[in-house]
Parts: structure tokens; sequence; C-alpha cells
């Protein structure tokens, strides 16, 4: 009896899945025929709108900063597959408020090219399969699941896969047969298992082709991408050919981790983005965790190696961009302290807090407790040898918790974003002063700090010393 029973809830168990298989299938075939893309290969769109600088915010918690797209024009081949973005940007700020890049000067040309591999990441992937004809092949091919739901009063048919990251892949149908949103979860270094949606609206007739009018995407919660389009081209011919090799040889090692020392027990570690290692009595401080868990690990076993035998202690955190702040989790599971404004202290109790289950790091792992110390104007940090002086920048333009740290007896100041030495040292003045450039001067001249030599997170590529010198020249003035 027990038999029959079991036999009975698989079979019934069987059938369920059957009929749920089958109604995901029903409803993506009537998606693909509504919106004309059962033999759409590829397409062109192109129209104007905005775009914004991911993890750039001026304040921490805010949209991110948006620039002016005055053409836009992507080509997707979803046999290939791959994907080719050409854009024209501009300022789409003033005053400029954050990072990304700031001021454009002009028009700016900038270009993508996707052409998947085993090795492409899937969040790049995802500028294929997020579209509406993308998600649709992808869920076929992935065997999605359906269900009904209703939001907002709105019923959809929602389609639902796993994608390459084990993270769901969400579309919702309406009940005009079109995707109106596609949303899935993307890991993120700062952030953690981070939302990634794009909405579609405003459906037209493009030679067959049912095609949003509308795009927006959002990454964080916050928009990255918007954009109205004005031309589709269905089946247009899309050639698309990965990236020129650079000369020299493609897929080369990044340059080796390697320190300069500055100073007694103060060291330079390089190649940009670069930091401070300064060696206090009871550990180390570093100034700067930037980028990536990657990235902080190198710097901590160069810090180590120069300073042998002691703790990392504190990381000193310039501002919350998130290539200035991808590294700060290393560095916590490591044990340190941040150093921050104190505009940033909610925000990052926040975000620390966020699950890191798509890629678990090493904070994830070791579950070590957040630790962090806050400054406003200014901070002194000292063990009775180094000093270091910590100063937010005033009416900057870049980030509203930004912070110089100036060590008075090597006058040495480490500043990120406010000045960017160009390539060459003996670089003319460029033809548009930089008011980030100009800030930082008006900042050090306000504090009467001494400084001799600078060091710019994002260092020059010679690995040079940087003098006020290249810092007047920039602002167009000369002297010291």
């Amino acid at each position: 009896m027990f038999k029959k029973c079991l036999t009975a809830v698989m079979f019934v168990t069987l059938l369920a899945w059957t009929a749920t298989a089958q109604d995901a299938k029903t409803v993506i075939s009537s998606a693909s025929k509504a919106m004309g893309a059962d033999n759409l290969r590829t397409v062109e769109y192109s129209g104007v709108g905005a775009d914004f600088a991911f993890g750039q915010a001026m304040t921490p918690g805010s949209p991110w900063p948006k620039f002016i797209d005055k053409t836009y024009t992507r080509t997707i081949n979803f046999e290939t597959p791959a994907s080719r973005m050409s854009r024209v940007r501009m300022q789409g700020e003033y005053p400029q408020r954050g990072g990304g890049g700031q001021p454009v000067v002009g028009e700016v040309t900038q270009n993508q090219v996707i052409v998947v591999n085993a090795n492409t990441p899937w969040a790049q992937q995802l500028e294929i399969w997020m579209t509406p004809y993308g998600f649709l092949k992808a869920a076929a091919a992935n065997n999605a699941t359906v269900k009904s739901q209703t939001v907002g009063g709105k019923k959809y048919n929602v389609l639902t896969f796993t994608g390459q990251n084990k993270a769901q892949v969400n579309g919702y149908i309406n009940d005009q047969n079109m995707v109106e949103r596609v949303e899935t979860w993307i890991d993120n270094n700062v952030l953690g298992d981070m939302p990634f949606d794009a909405v579609y609206t405003e459906y037209l007739d493009f030679g067959g082709v049912k095609f949003p009018r509308r795009i927006v995407q959002r990454q964080g919660g916050a928009p990255i991408l918007d954009l109205v389009v004005l031309d589709v081209k269905p089946n247009a011919p899309a050639n698309i050919q990965p990236p020129q090799a650079p000369a020299g040889g493609g897929g080369a090692a990044p340059p080796a981790t390697t320190s300069q020392k500055l100073a007694d027990g103060v060291y330079l570690i390089l190649p940009a983005y670069a930091a401070l290692a300064v060696d206090f009595k009871d550990g180390i401080v570093v100034i700067e965790g930037p980028q990536s868990e990657e990235r902080a690990g190198a710097i901590i076993a160069e810090a180590k190696k120069v300073i042998p035998n002691k703790p990392i202690k504190y990381v000193v955190n310039t501002h919350a961009h998130f290539d200035h702040a991808g590294g700060l989790r290393t560095f916590v599971a490591e044990g340190a302290t941040i150093v921050t404004h104190e505009i940033n202290k909610p925000y990052f109790e926040r975000i620390f807090a966020a699950p890191h289950t798509l890629g678990p790091d090493k904070l994830a792992q070791s579950k070590a407790k957040l630790s962090i110390e806050t400054m406003t104007d200014k901070k002194v940090m000292t063990d009775g040898n180094h000093v270091i002086e910590l100063y937010q920048l005033h009416t900057n333009f870049h980030n509203d918790g930004l912070i110089v740290a100036y060590l008075p007896k090597e006058k040495i100041l480490v500043e990120a974003d406010s000045f960017n030495p160009p390539a060459q040292p003996n670089a003319p003045a460029p033809a548009v002063i930089n008011l980030n450039n100009v800030n930082l001067l008006d900042n050090i001249n306000r504090l009467k700090l001494d400084v001799q030599t600078i060091i710019p997170i994002h260092y020059p590529a010679d690995a040079r010393r940087v003098t006020m010198t290249e810092l007047f020249t920039a602002v167009g003035k000369s002297g010291s």
C-alpha cells in the first residue's frame, strides 16, 4: 500500500513538473511570437539618453552621477553570441558632482565589445541575455519555469531560470506577451549580492519586431542607463569581432606589486591603485584599501613584507567610491579598523552587512567584525614617532567625504582623484583646468601644508616622484 501511495505521489509530482515545463514553453512561445523574436538572429538599436557612473556617487547611498548620451548604438548577435556598443558621451551635471571621469570635456566616444566565450563573466553576458529577446532565448535554453504573480495590481507570467552565477533570472511577461522587466543578482565586491534589473516600456513595431521605446537599467537600486530608442534594425549585419590585443601580446600578467621606501618606516606600494604603509609601534597603518580583494591582498602582503612581524592595524579610506573602497572588506577580514569620514559610517555598516553568497570573499568566510573610526574636519593618528594628519577637503567636487593624508615630518601628501598626474612628467597645462586640481591646491593653501611629495592613489605608470610643480602646472600656475 505504501509503495502504491509513493508511486502515486511521484506520478502526480511528475505530472505537475511536466505541466509547469509545458506552461513555460507556451509562455515563451507566445511571447516570442508576439514580439517577433522567432526569427530574430541579430538586432541593432540606437537612441539618446543618459548613463550613470556606478559606484561614484557624491554622497554615500545617493544616485550615481549622470552623463548625457548624445548618441547610443548597440548591436547584438544572439547566435554568436556577441554585443557591440558605441556611444558619444557628454557631461551631464553642472556643476560636476561625483566621480566617473568628471568633468567630461566636449564629446567623448566610448566603445564596448563582448564576444562570449568560455571565460566571459556572466555579468558581461547579461548585456545580451537581459534584453527581452535574449531573455526569451536564454529562458528556452535553460529550462525556465513559470508562475503567475501580481505586482502593483498587474498580473504577470514570471519566467525563471538559473544563471551561470547560480542566481535566479526572472522575466516578467505582461498580458500583451511583452517582456516588461528582467531582474537578477550579480556579485559586487562592495554591495555583495547586488540587484540588476532592466525595465522595458512603450513597445512599438519596427519591421515586424516589437521593441521597447524606453529602456531603464538599474544596478544597486539606482539607474545606470536610461535610453529612449529612436531606431531599430532587426537582423542587421552584426560582424562583431573581439577587441584587438594590445601591442606586445594580450593577456599579459598585471605588473607585480612592488614598494619604495620614502622615509624611515614609510613605504609606497605600487603599481596603481597605490597605497602607503606606515610603521607604527603597535601595527601597520595602510592608507587606502582600493579596487578588489585581489589588489587589497597584494597591498597587505607587501606591507607585511616591508614591515615584518606586525599586524595591519588600520586602513585609511580616502572616500567611499567603489574603486577606492573595493578592498576594505579584505582589510577587515585581516583584523584592521577602517578610518574614514563620518558620512560613510552608516553606509558602510549597511553594505558590510549585506550577504555575499554569489561570491563569498574572505570577510564572508572569516566573519570578522566590522570596526570603524571616523573623523570630521581633522584627525591625527600617531604612535609618538610617526604622525598622520587626516583632513577633509572642503568644497570639493568629487565626494562629500573626501579626505587626504598628510605626513608632516616627511612632507608627504596622499590624495585620491583630486589630482591624477598625466602620463608624462613635463606635460603642458591642460586646455581646460580640472576643478578638482584647483580645489586640492586651495585646500593645501588653506591648511598651510608644506608638501614636497604627492602620492596620488592613481599613480603614474612610470612610478616617478610627483611634486607640487606638477600640480601647479595642472592648474596653470608656475612657481612653488
